[in-house]
């Protein structure tokens, strides 16, 4: 479909009404004008508002975030700019393709040790890498009977998981200044916005890091007993940010894939006391041993909302078999505070524990199937307390019987007639059941570890913290 096209707005004079007609033509609402660019070769339009035609173009075979025509193909794979920065990484003595990736050859069991609760025809369609539609699919296969045995399962393990999760909204003293917004005038000139619920979440953070021993005071902090900051999944910084404003921290490790405007680093950079080092590196690649400037150095750990398997990447870049650090007290991993975030992008290859799902009678697919449940908890008002989930039989207008059993529209059916407040309850449970895992894998490290809810769930649902120090 082609671009949107207005009549000429009023011009000043003759000569504006002619520049503009030699540019593209597309109309933007927001400014109130038209695209400023050139138009392209035989077209009233530029190269970004062209209309394109869905045969011509295809994903890029190397970055599929973006697409390319189809007779420029061979010509982009060339100078596609994610195949130059993969080839720049690859010189880099910490780069080591899908290190923290992990895998089922991690952990060797029989087949049918995950298969306690569905039977053994329970559809096997997914993939280790399966996408939300998969995931879907393969639930909605599901004989009703089997659907709610799945979800009875999931009620029962909550309730004996739930005991493991607390709350803990902390708000240290030393953060003051930017909750009562002090640093605003700082953030216009560093051209950092100011968003008051990221900075409650930033500061319960590292109020829980506090409490827990971890982070100390920094009116009762000698700078030597300052560790160093590897923030993982860093975004533009601003967590990093808080933690150098409010706790003097010296030495700041950003790992982050992504290219980010408006980040945190010119305002660290500032500091003459702190030293800062981006990573833009995928958390899989990442040797956390082999970072030259990391090597001896006593180091907290910390990630804000990574998404769905970062988490996992992450525990395992940092404590997997290959971290070889001393058990000294002096270097190596001090301690970690992880906000996990995105659940319905877990991947059962990833994930950190497999062990103990299995354990419970949970499944690569019984696993999808709970990832995809988690994206339900953003279906209900988090202000107010959730209801229990009934039984979905009951949502059906008849009883299933032998002739119906393998029609699919049964359990849609049934989802369709659950309650919004019900299916976010259900997706709570779920994120919960995951992220214990986490906590337990971390246990049997012997580290001192918690599950906690950091804020209130009307400030963010995604507010599951784990937090662990040696």
């Amino acid at each position: 479909m082609a671009p949107k096209t207005f009549q000429n707005p009023d011009f000043d004079c003759v000569e504006e009404m002619a520049e503009a007609e030699r540019r593209c033509r597309f109309w933007l609402p927001k400014k109130r004008r038209f695209c400023a660019n050139l138009p392209i070769p035989n077209s009233s339009f530029c190269g970004n508002h062209t209309a394109r035609s869905d045969s011509q173009w295809i994903p890029c075979p190397i970055d599929p975030s973006h697409s390319v025509l189809q007779d420029n193909l061979e010509s982009h794979v060339k100078r596609c700019p994610l195949l130059k920065q993969a080839q720049s990484l690859s010189l880099y003595p910490y780069f080591q393709k899908g290190i923290n990736a992990g895998g089922d050859d991690e952990e060797r069991v029989p087949p049918n040790l995950c298969r306690t609760a569905l039977p053994s025809n329970y559809p096997s369609t997914i993939s280790d890498h399966a996408s939300s539609e998969m995931k879907r699919n393969a639930v909605y296969s599901l004989t009703l009977p089997r659907f709610c045995a799945l979800i009875d399962k999931i009620k029962t393990l909550h309730e004996s998981i739930s005991k493991e999760i607390r709350d803990s909204f902390r708000v240290p003293e030393a953060c003051n200044k930017w909750i009562r917004r002090e640093v605003d005038r700082l953030c216009v000139c560093r051209k950092m916005p100011f968003q008051e619920k990221h900075v409650i979440q930033q500061a319960s953070i590292l109020g829980n890091l506090e409490d827990f021993g971890i982070l100390r005071n920094p009116s009762n902090t000698d700078d030597s007993e300052v560790p160093a900051v590897v923030e993982f999944g860093a975004g533009r910084g601003y967590l990093t940010q808080l933690l150098a404003d409010c706790y003097g921290i010296k030495r700041v490790f950003l790992v982050e894939r992504k290219s980010y405007k408006l980040k945190a680093d010119r305002s660290l950079r500032q500091k003459e006391s702190l030293v800062l080092e981006r990573l833009r590196i995928d958390i899989e690649d990442l040797n956390l041993n082999a970072v030259e400037s990391l090597q001896g150095l006593p180091f907290l750990a910390t990630g804000k909302h990574l998404c769905g398997p970062a988490t996992d990447l992450t525990l395992r870049c940092c404590l997997g078999q290959h971290m070889a650090h001393s058990d000294a007290s002096n270097s190596g991993i001090q301690g970690l505070a992880i906000a996990t975030c995105c659940h319905h992008l877990c991947q059962w290859k990833h994930y950190i524990n497999k062990r103990y799902l299995r354990n419970l009678g949970i499944g690569m697919e019984e696993f999808h199937a709970l990832t995809w449940f988690t994206s339900w908890a953003v279906d209900a008002d988090h202000g107010s307390n959730l209801p229990e989930i009934s039984d979905p039989r009951i949502l059906l207008p008849s009883e299933e019987n032998e002739e119906c059993e393998g029609e699919v529209t049964q359990v849609e059916d049934a989802i369709k007639g659950m309650k919004a407040g019900e299916r976010a309850a259900l997706g709570f449970m779920c994120k919960q059941i995951i992220d214990v895992g986490r906590l337990m894998w971390l246990r049997e490290l012997e580290l001192d570890s918690h599950l906690v809810k950091y804020v209130p769930s009307n400030i963010s649902p995604e507010n599951h913290l784990l937090i662990a120090t040696k």
